[in-house]
């Protein structure tokens, strides 16, 4: 069954008279509910607030990396281990065809259901996940394929063991490497983009966010409660935080919107991989006719421009 959110309450409503209406095969009510199901639609998500973008980036039928690697892939092979310690199932690489395009996938996985959800970390990879996706993109860099980066993350893992196994130097390394790397980087946030978890496949020659998509470096919660020792003000820290793509657009810390199907990712999976794909091919179209040296330069550039500072 689907989820509803509390303002989608009305859209719920409607569905559900819709799916009545074409059990009894009822095409008047039909017409005249799809109607309705558009109006209500325009209503609730033309005057979404901060927090209710936020919801829908952690919505649980929100599409994940592995949603978008499915729709949009064809003969993907799986990249497994960072040949150091373990495999990371909060990090998922797979190689193949993006519309005759090879390329290099890589994305945070969070996982559904209670089994899944572990499995996958909840999508807070460990370093050896940080390490594997640096492998891989190692990997596509030497075949000369250019790489998407899907980031789906509430942060890097903060257990003792990734502290330990150097979470801070596996990080901060895929910064440093990321930036030499000789083929075409694209990152996208597709759900939750949190901190350190996020920057560490967040270095690239285009960063795009999905329209119902946040980035922050620190969650709503874990700002309301350091600032205000209150965390019930997670909505006033998310509007103080400025964390969905419109604020980020605005203050050039991200190239380009995708938008998202008129009820949002989560209730057209499809429809979100065929965007989302469009752009990454029409980017690697704009960034295959730069020259190595100016690919690099202009990515350099973009990161080193991130930011102010006064003497």
């Amino acid at each position: 069954m689907p989820t509803y959110l509390e303002f989608e309450k009305n859209i719920e409503a409607v569905m559900n008279e819709m799916e009545i209406a074409t059990a009894v095969s009822d095409e008047g009510l039909i017409e005249k509910l799809q109607k309705d199901l558009q109006k209500e639609v325009k209503k609730s998500f033309n005057s979404l607030s901060d927090y209710q973008k936020l919801q829908l980036a952690r919505h649980p039928d929100r599409p994940y990396a592995l949603d978008y690697i499915r729709n949009m892939m064809d003969k993907s092979y799986e990249i497994h281990g960072d040949r150091a310690f373990k495999d990371d199932t909060a990090m998922v690489c797979y190689i193949g065809w993006i519309d005759g395009q090879k390329t290099m996938v890589i994305g945070e996985q969070k996982g559904r259901g209670i089994k899944r959800k572990i499995m996958r970390n909840f999508g807070m990879p460990n370093p050896e996940g940080y390490r594997k996706a640096l492998r891989a993109v190692k990997l596509a860099e030497k075949f000369d394929i250019p790489v998407l980066l899907l980031i789906d993350t509430p942060g890097a893992y903060p257990g003792l063991g990734a502290e330990e196994r150097g979470q801070s130097e596996a990080i901060a390394r895929n910064l440093f490497e990321f930036i030499s790397v000789k083929v075409p980087i694209i990152c996208v946030v597709i759900g939750e983009g949190g901190s350190g978890g996020a920057l560490a496949i967040g270095v690239g020659d285009k960063f795009a966010m999905m329209t119902y998509s946040v980035f922050s470096v620190i969650s709503p919660e874990g700002c309301s409660a350091i600032l205000w020792s209150d965390p019930k003000k997670v909505e006033q820290a998310t509007k103080a935080l400025k964390i969905t793509p419109n604020y980020l657009l605005e203050h050039n810390l991200i190239d380009d919107i995708i938008d998202e199907p008129i009820m949002g990712a989560h209730r057209n999976k499809k429809g979100a991989a065929f965007l989302l794909k469009d752009y990454f091919l029409e980017s690697i179209k704009e960034l295959k006719a730069l020259s190595t040296e100016e690919l690099l330069q202009k990515r350099y550039d973009k990161v080193t421009s991130i930011g102010a500072f006064s003497e």
